[in-house]
């Protein structure tokens, strides 16, 4: 089953890609590939839980290996990859309609075969036990994705795919320099291994003085692509430059698949070496990147730009629920990396909306949203306020279980606590004085395009994707459901035992 996961996407993008002449015969492959996907991720999750009891799952000579932590990552991927998919059918046409696609539908092809070459690549990421093959998949997901950042092809779109490949191709070097030096600990140990479960079940036997190095490249390598401050300069040009859908995917889960590869390390790393190295590692970079974030957030002009700017505080308040560690700390950032994939990603699929239609990215050029399009409007005031933590969205749920993760700990840990919220109120008041902007005062000139010929009928795979986003951002807001938080409690399982008693 999960070896037909992996190769449904496949097969999906070529299939676009060969059908691009018969443009709704392509749309209806993208979306039924899509929804296959979603199926078989819900199928492989179910046996990961249902049978934990008999560990986890292995498929094609033990490469593939899917834990509790692995299908949490597959299923947040799969979700938002597959509204990412159902987004893009309108969102595409629009575009295609005011030839702003390249090569037209042949562009499309392009389009939606490099979509579900990236999602691919996703998957397999978090699929595989060997952190050899993982860095090979991170350093994929770079490929795929540089090319749907530059589908413009404008002169800024391909320098931020440029920007985007040459910093991140930079940052995996570093994370291989980490890997390299984490197989020579193994090697000195006699384990002469790289799958993570063999290096956990030896890890008291690695050389701690191997380890810090490695764990510091890692982390300074993914960290890169993670977004974390300082190494996060790629991500706001990447992100705002990119199709709306793809946008939401780089954002809700490409951050987390990089978060995830430094997680399986530090995990590694905790026992080996004992105390909290690695977790105050991950809680510094945590820190920062809320703090670096929080200006830019304050002081921006471009609507896109914004969101990206988000992305980097999110990242970093998961990196401070995980440096805070313990059962509750690992549970919160977890639970918040699901929340923040479902509502960036609904936010910037709902902001592609308003771009489109006013055909301009800088706040001060949108005026009125909620008067000139009503249904836009209160969805992007959905997500703004979820995004920002107010209650009672999934957001905010797991910023106060982070928060009080953080004040149940040492001191240093409630001090960065301390300091967190304290950014967030300030970033909260600016998301909102931007939102405001957008949304009331007398409606800017909609200079977009697609408004002619925008229907309730061509909206509809817009909406089709948004619907169970916007489902888990209430829904986890209010009540967790028990399926989801057993596959969570599974996960923390997975992490807590290998993470110190940073938290505790």
């Amino acid at each position: 089953m999960l070896i037909l996961l992996l190769l449904t996407p496949l097969m999906t993008g070529v299939a676009c890609r060969l059908l691009y002449r018969r443009q709704k015969a392509m749309e209806a492959v993208n979306a039924l590939g899509a929804l296959v996907m979603l199926g078989l991720t819900a199928a492989v999750v179910v046996v990961v839980v249902a049978v934990a009891q008999d560990g986890p799952r292995r498929a094609a000579w033990d490469i593939f290996y899917v834990d509790a932590l692995s299908a949490v990552m597959l299923a947040t991927v799969a979700l938002l990859g597959t509204a990412a998919a159902l987004v893009s059918i309108g969102y595409l046409r629009r575009d295609l309609d005011a030839r702003n696609v390249p090569e037209g539908r042949r562009g499309l092809g392009w389009y939606y075969l490099g979509l579900h070459a990236f999602l691919w690549t996703m998957l397999a990421t978090v699929s595989v036990e060997n952190i050899g093959l993982l860095w090979v998949g991170i350093e994929a997901t770079t490929l795929a994705s540089a090319l749907l950042v530059g589908f413009y092809r404008t002169p800024e779109a391909l320098e931020a795919a440029w920007k985007y490949v040459i910093l991140c191709t930079i940052g995996i070097t570093f994370a291989l320099f980490g890997v390299l030096l984490l197989y020579y600990a193994s090697v000195q140990s006699g384990t002469s291994s790289l799958n993570w479960t063999t290096l956990s079940a030896n890890a008291q036997a690695l050389d701690a003085d191997m380890l810090r190095p490695a764990f510091i490249f890692i982390l300074i390598g993914f960290g890169a692509k993670a977004g974390f401050a300082p190494l996060h300069t790629w991500l706001a040009d990447a992100h705002s430059q990119a199709p709306s859908p793809i946008s939401g995917v780089l954002s809700g889960v490409l951050l987390a698949c990089a978060l995830y590869g430094i997680l399986r390390v530090h995990a590694i790393t905790s026992v080996a070496i004992g105390g909290n190295f690695s977790s105050n590692l991950l809680l510094g970079f945590g820190v920062l990147s809320v703090a670096v974030a929080t200006p830019f957030i304050i002081v921006q002009r471009d609507l896109k730009r914004l969101l990206a700017y988000s992305s980097v505080e999110h990242i970093g308040l998961m990196a401070v629920g995980f440096g805070i560690g313990g059962a509750l700390g690992t549970y919160a950032a977890l639970l918040h990396l699901v929340n923040h994939a479902a509502t960036k990603g609904a936010l910037f699929f709902v902001t592609g909306d308003v771009v489109q239609r006013y055909g301009a990215r800088k706040i001060s050029a949108i005026r009125g949203v909620l008067r000139a399009a009503p249904l836009t409007g209160w969805l992007f005031l959905l997500g703004l306020f979820a995004i920002t933590g107010a209650p009672p969205a999934g957001v905010f749920i797991s910023e106060i279980a982070v928060a009080g993760a953080g004040l149940s700990g040492d001191r240093l840990r409630i001090a960065a606590t301390i300091v967190v919220m304290l950014l967030l109120g300030l970033i909260f008041a600016g998301m909102l004085a931007h939102g405001m902007r957008l949304l009331y005062g007398t409606p800017s000139r909609m200079r977009g395009h697609g408004e002619a010929n925008r229907t309730w009928r061509s909206d509809l795979p817009w909406l089709a994707g948004l619907a169970p986003l916007l489902l888990v951002i209430v829904l986890f807001g209010v009540y967790v459901p028990s399926p989801v938080s057993d596959l969570l409690d599974d996960a923390v399982a997975v992490l807590t035992p290998l993470s110190g008693t940073a938290g505790r």
